[in-house]
C-alpha cells in the first residue's frame, strides 16, 4: 500500500485539504495502477514556531519580514 506524506504549514480550509488529498490520490492511482482505497495520504502540518530556516525560527523570520514591510510603508 503506497503512502504519501506531505509536510508544510497548516492548511485551515478543510475543502482545500480535501482537494489536495484527492489530487494526490488520483495521481498515485494512475502511477501505481491501484484502487484509490489502497493509497494512504498523511498531511503533517508544521507550525512556524517548529520550523527553522538558516538557524532562525520561521515565526521570527515572518515577524521580521512584516516589520520591514511596515517600515517601508512609513
Amino acid at each position: 500500500m503506497p503512502n504519501i506524506t506531505i509536510e508544510g504549514p497548516p492548511i485551515k480550509d478543510l475543502d482545500v485539504k480535501r482537494k489536495l488529498v484527492k489530487g494526490l490520490t488520483e495521481v498515485a492511482v494512475e502511477a501505481y495502477g491501484l484502487a484509490k482505497h489502497k493509497i494512504r495520504v498523511v498531511i503533517k502540518e508544521n507550525l512556524p514556531e517548529n520550523v527553522a530556516r538558516g538557524g532562525e525560527l520561521l515565526l521570527d523570520i515572518k515577524k521580521a519580514e512584516a516589520e520591514a514591510r511596515q517600515k517601508d510603508k512609513e
